[in-house]
Parts: structure tokens; sequence; C-alpha cells
């Protein structure tokens, strides 16, 4: 029993192109950095520097960003050598799979798939509102009963708007990965255009004065603030996913990873400054903190442009986030873990068409008819795990001498992917009891899955 759950995956098969079962490779490194600020910038950037300089860290809020973009950074060091060492899809269960076993990749599979469904369904939410509020400006008015989720003493019963941009991104995803980011290629671009007049224009409306005391909740409100903006980084990971789709992985993955990281970063810490910089850090636990800082020096239309631009960045993380899903439930299928028709190909584009539709009503049922509120750090404890498996599998990959090292390497091996299995492990450790709790449930309904069908159909029984 023990050889069957911990059998692992050879090298050779992962590296050995089958042109049946093999994705395209089309993507360049400016892709991959579009794709990692399009998963990365979206809702966090428009509320988190606002909500937690009030509520934790003050202005020093952009310690609390650099401190949790250190954190990802080395977590993304180790996703990049993993990458493009074994440049296939599956991004962490594919890892998993090569240094721990078929069980342990299993398990972060599915921890990975309640990351990206959930985080698609709950900025869909997000996206639903912020398009309601949008639309309003136009004298537009979505019907409360079909804006929002199931609750029928707020008199609101489905959320039609976000169950249909989860099918209009379907749609794009089913076209080709190629199609696919020169679409986010556009929004990306609008986005940050948005936030770079947010910057431009606020500048020169700072007033220090509101910068003081800049450290009001003292070193231990810092790293409050850490854990909790640390999560407006997620989405990085997603990248990793398109290894099997990338020209020159060796080179490109790293780049695409750590350079969306990068840029992702310097943008925190700027709007953060500006904002704290307009406002008191105590006026900011409001829903829309930028938005709030434009009326407050009234540029009304900058306020309106920035509504604007939040719709768009959130399209780009529902693209980003769910293309990763449909790649990990591709790599599931063609590992026979799930059922064949996870790894179809169409024969027009060479996606995955039958595992995008199936993502996508399954998340688009949640998004429509669940409050994702209370469920929103199910994501977090999904993507952590996902980052503590990469960054200890990392020591069992340089002890494989089967595997390829021309591409990229982690520094201070192996100091650093010791530090960020440890910092991973303490962010774990501050997630809620009911966290833990859903968690837990997750994944027994997920070994039910793997000992009733997974265990018995997976190709490595063929081995």
């Amino acid at each position: 029993m023990k050889n069957v759950l911990f059998r692992k995956k050879p090298v050779g098969d992962l590296l050995n192109k089958n042109s049946d079962l093999q994705l395209k490779p089309t993507l360049g490194v400016f892709d991959l950095v579009l794709l990692g600020v399009g998963a990365i910038v979206g809702t966090g950037i428009f509320i988190l520097p606002g909500t937690v300089a009030a509520s934790h860290s003050g202005p020093a809020i952009v310690f609390s960003f650099i401190v949790a973009a250190i954190v990802c950074a080395l977590a993304g060091m180790c996703f990049s050598e993993f990458s493009s060492s074994v440049p296939v899809t599956g991004s962490a269960y594919t890892y998993g799979y090569i240094v721990f076993g078929e069980l342990i990749a299993w398990l972060v599979g599915w921890a990975l798939l309640l990351e990206y469904g959930l985080a698609v369904a709950s900025v869909a939410t997000g996206w639903s509102s912020y398009l309601s509020a949008l639309l309003e400006g136009f004298n537009v008015t979505i019907p409360k009963a079909i804006s929002g989720p199931f609750n029928p003493a707020d008199g609101t019963y489905i959320n039609i708007p976000a169950i249909i941009i989860i099918f209009v991104i379907a749609s794009l995803l089913t076209l080709g990965i190629r199609e696919s980011t020169r679409i986010n290629t556009i929004m990306v671009f609008l986005k940050v255009g948005v936030i770079l007049l947010f910057i431009g224009v606020g500048i020169f409306y700072v007033e220090p004065v509101n910068w003081q005391p800049f450290m009001p909740f003292g070193v231990q409100g810092v790293m409050n603030g850490a854990a909790l903006v640390f999560f407006a980084y997620l989405g990085f990971d997603a990248v990793s996913s398109a290894a099997e789709e990338v020209k020159n992985p060796q080179r490109n993955m790293p780049i695409g990873i750590i350079g969306s990281l990068l840029i992702c970063t310097l943008l925190y810490v700027a709007v953060s400054l500006v904002l704290t910089g307009i406002v008191s850090y105590k006026d900011l636990n409001v829903n829309d903190p930028v938005t709030f800082a434009m009326q407050i020096i009234h540029q009304d239309w900058v306020a309106g442009i920035i509504s604007l631009g939040a719709v768009v960045g959130m399209m780009t993380v529902i693209l980003v986030m769910s293309y990763g899903g449909t790649r990990l439930l591709y790599a599931l299928g063609r590992d026979g873990l799930l059922p064949k028709s996870m790894c179809e190909l169409s024969k027009k584009h060479k996606t995955p068409v039958k595992n995008t539709w199936i993502f996508a009503v399954l998340v688009a049922v949640c998004a429509g008819f669940i409050p994702l509120s209370k469920l929103a750090e199910l994501v977090n404890m999904g993507t952590l795990l996902a980052f503590l498996i990469v960054s200890l599998g990392i020591i069992y990959l340089r002890k494989n001498k089967n595997i390829p090292n021309n591409g990229f390497k982690v520094p201070l091996f192996p100091i650093l992917p010791i530090c960020s299995f440890l910092l991973c492990f303490f962010l774990i450790t501050q997630l809620s009891v009911h966290t833990w709790i859903a968690c837990g449930i997750w994944f027994i309904f997920g070994l039910l899955v793997y000992f009733m069908y997974g265990r018995k159909h997976s190709v490595m029984n063929e081995k």
C-alpha cells in the first residue's frame, strides 16, 4: 500500500512530449509577466491598502507590503526553480508528484482546486458589485434580486452578473492561451494605467502630516498587516501552470514569476504611500478607499475612472485564476486521477474545452448562490499548503540527478527554501479555527475521491 500511495512520477515521463496530450508552447517572457500582474493586481490594490492601514498598520502598511513581498519572493524562487527544471503544467501538484509521491500530490492538487475555484467565485462576486456601482453612475440599475447571492431576507436570489463574467472568461479560454493573453495584455495595461493615474494625480495632494505617526500600531501592527496583505499577492503561483505552454521555460519562467512580483510590489507601495498621504489612515476603513481619496480631493472624474479600472482589473484575476484551475484539472486527468475527459484537447484550438466548461459551471454555481465572505480564508489555506510543499520540495529536487539542472537555481540553498517553508507555516497558523475545520472537510472529501477513483485509475498503475 505504501508503494502505491507514495509512488513518484518519473521525470522522464513528464518531459517526454506526447503530441496528443501536449499543450502548445506559445508564450514569451512578456506574456508571463503580464499574466502574473493580471493575476496579482486585482481587488487587493483597490481595497486592502485602506482597510489594513486603518485597522492594523497605519502609514507603515508600506512595510507590511514589503514583508509580504519577501515571503512571496522566497516561495516564488522555489516555484521558478521547479518550473524551469520541469516545464510541465500542473504547478505545485506536478512538483509534489515528483518529490513526494502520488497521495501528497493529490492533496496538493485538491488544495489548489479549492484556491483557484473559490478565488474565481469570490472575485466574480466582487466584480458584480463594482459593475453595479459603475452602471449606477450611468443611471443603469441591475435589479437587486439578480445581483447578489441567495439571501431572501436581503432580497437577493442569484448573482447573474457574476455567473455571466465567469462564462465569458471560460469562452475566451477555450479559444487558446495565445488569444487569452492578448486580451489579458489589453486589460492589464488599462488597469496599470488607472493605478498610475491615481498615483500621478494624488501625489500633488499628499500632506506629510498624514504620515504622522508613521507606525501607530508598532512592529506588531506591521506584521499583522503583512499577514493580511500577503493575500493581495496570491496568483503568481498560477503563472507556473503555464510552464508547458512557454517558449524557453528555463529562462522565461523565473523572469515571469519574479518580475511580476516586483512590479506588483512597487505598485502596492506607491499606492499605499499616496493613499495614506492624502487621507489620514484613521479615515480609510471603507470599501473603496482609493475612490474615496479621489472624492476627498474633489477629483470625481478620476474616481469614476478608478471604478472602471477596478472592474477591468478583476476580470484579469478571473482570467488567470480560471486558467490555473483548468490546467490543474488537465494535469489530474492526464495522470488518471480524474476522468480522462479532463485532459481531452480541442482539435481546433488545442485547449481543454470540456474541463474549462466543467470548472466554469461549478464555480459559477458558487458565485451565483453562495456568499463567499466567510470562506475567503480557504483560498489562503490552499495557497499556503502549495507553497509549503514547493518550498520543502526544492531540497528533494536538488537530490534527484535525473532532472535537468540547467535552469534557474534558488540562491543560498538550502537556507532560503527552509525560510520560505517556515514563513508559510507561520502564516497558516494565523488562520482561524473555522478555516481549519472547513479545510479538513474538503480534504476528507478529496481523500474519498482519490481512494474510490484516482488510486484505481492512475496511469502509474500501468508502470
